[in-house]
């Protein structure tokens, strides 16, 4: 392949290629993933190369988690595509109450996967770019993956079919052609485990996904004031590193946490309070986070550009922050 090649939506195939190719207990389910390859193309030829294992789903959320589940219980690894992570809630009842729970009451693992296409585009309003992270990461018993590089991409949807717990693989849409990378990874951090994507010293932005992209363009932009920004991926939100955040905040003595979820209840609120209850004398300044407007997500463009957290509002909130 040629250099920058692959796009985060192709390590997500590719990623799903071979987890076909080398495990027979692997299928994908989802609508119209066969023929017409996803509404994404996340399964673009899967089903040709693998007949019978990347099958057409009903327009049912709840059907096609249950039938996972089941899938699951009989030995099977599936992965559910939904087409975009807002309409899971349809199928919420199996995942928090059926899946989370189930190894719980049983002792049975259920080793499924939910692919949730999340996180907004321009025009894509507010039934299409929910970030639903924080409330699956809620329930005990589900892993919640949120990957903000190619490499993570491939290699953590990897890990998520290996997993015997139920995993909710939020892929990021604004990511999947805007982010390209050399080559797929060898190896990788292990799920669960956060990554210092840029060192500092003056302040610790704490993001995941999209945002961390956000983050570290703002860091490049207060680098020209003299300031030295260190950005945390998070990689997952459940379970959250505490120990990595905890020992850049050692270093920094200042956090933003950014999301592009809503605050309310969402992972900022859980990353600020683990810090202040652990950390607290670690802190210089009050910890501060960053989420969308308190809305639904809007259509037009430009109102989304400013719902959204952006390189330029990390950047301000960072400056606010080291007045503190």
């Amino acid at each position: 392949m040629s250099k920058t090649s692959i796009t985060y939506l192709e390590a997500i195939r590719l990623a799903q290629q071979k987890a076909l190719a080398e495990d027979p207990r692997v299928f994908i389910y989802g609508q119209d993933i066969g023929g017409f390859g996803g509404a994404f193309k996340a399964t673009k030829n899967l089903a040709k190369e693998f007949p019978g294992r990347v099958l057409d789903a009903p327009i049912s959320e709840d059907a096609m988690v249950g039938l996972a589940i089941g899938a699951a219980v009989e030995g099977m690894r599936p992965i559910v595509e939904m087409q975009f992570a807002d309409f899971s809630t349809c199928g919420f009842n199996q995942i928090v109450n059926q899946a989370a729970t189930l190894h719980y009451r049983t002792g049975t693992p259920c080793p499924i996967v939910v692919r949730l296409p999340s996180g907004g585009t321009p025009g894509s309003g507010p039934f299409h770019s929910q970030s639903m992270e924080a409330i699956y990461a809620h329930y005990p018993g589900i892993v919640v993956m949120t990957p903000a590089t190619v490499e993570d991409a491939y290699t953590m949807l990897l890990e998520a079919v290996a997993l015997d717990d139920p995993v909710i693989f939020c892929e990021h849409k604004f990511l999947y052609y805007h982010l390209k990378a050399e080559k797929l990874p060898g190896e990788a951090l292990p799920f669960g485990k956060a990554r210092i994507t840029r060192p500092g010293r003056d302040a610790t932005v704490v993001a995941y996904g999209a945002m961390v992209h956000e983050a570290v363009a703002a860091a490049e932009e207060l680098s020209h004031d003299g300031y030295d920004i260190e950005v945390v991926d998070l990689r997952t939100v459940r379970p959250i590193d505490t120990d990595t955040i905890l020992a850049s905040v050692a270093r920094t003595g200042r956090l933003l946490v950014v999301g592009e979820s809503w605050p309310w209840g969402g992972v900022a609120a859980e990353v600020i309070s683990r810090v202040a209850t652990e950390g607290f004398g670690l802190l210089d300044a009050p910890p501060q986070r960053l989420n969308a407007k308190e809305t639904p997500v809007p259509y037009h463009p430009a109102l989304w550009g400013t719902h959204r957290p952006t390189a330029s509002s990390v950047a301000n909130s960072l400056r606010q922050l080291l007045e503190l």
